[in-house]
């Protein structure tokens, strides 16, 4: 195909390095989490607070996106442990998500990927130090 990088496709591959499923997981947090500003404020929220405003199916939607962090993070090779962990923060958002507006304002504060990506960063700097980022 003329004009397309012949690069691109393997760029875009999932890539299991530790340091590119850092990038994914990270990237993938902030859209679920933190995507957004609420104008006037600085409380940011995400793509889980937004799918949850609509009933079942936008919850249903937040927790396969949330799963997929867990997916992520078995791939890693994380303990059961912290694998169950993990499926417990997105089995619980996704259980008050089905309650009308205690729901919305779960997603609000409760932030299950965020605590989901903290599990795993901790897994990453442990094991794989080379991937270790300055948080700002």
């Amino acid at each position: 195909m003329a004009g397309i990088d012949p690069t691109l496709f393997d760029r875009m591959a999932l890539s299991r390095d530790p340091a590119a499923v850092r990038r994914r997981v990270e990237a993938m947090e902030k859209l679920l989490e933190r995507g957004f500003t609420l104008p006037g404020t600085s409380r940011q929220f995400g793509l889980d607070t937004i799918l949850g405003l609509v009933p079942v199916v936008g919850d249903l939607a937040a927790a396969a996106l949330g799963s997929w962090l867990v997916w992520e993070a078995r791939n890693l090779g994380l303990s059961r442990f912290q694998l169950a962990r993990m499926m417990g923060n997105v089995g619980f958002d996704a259980v008050l998500g089905f309650v009308p507006f205690v729901g919305d304002a779960a997603d609000f504060f409760f932030r299950s990927n965020t605590r989901n990506l903290r599990i795993i960063r901790r897994h990453l700097d442990r094991h794989h130090p080379a991937t270790v980022t300055i948080q700002n």
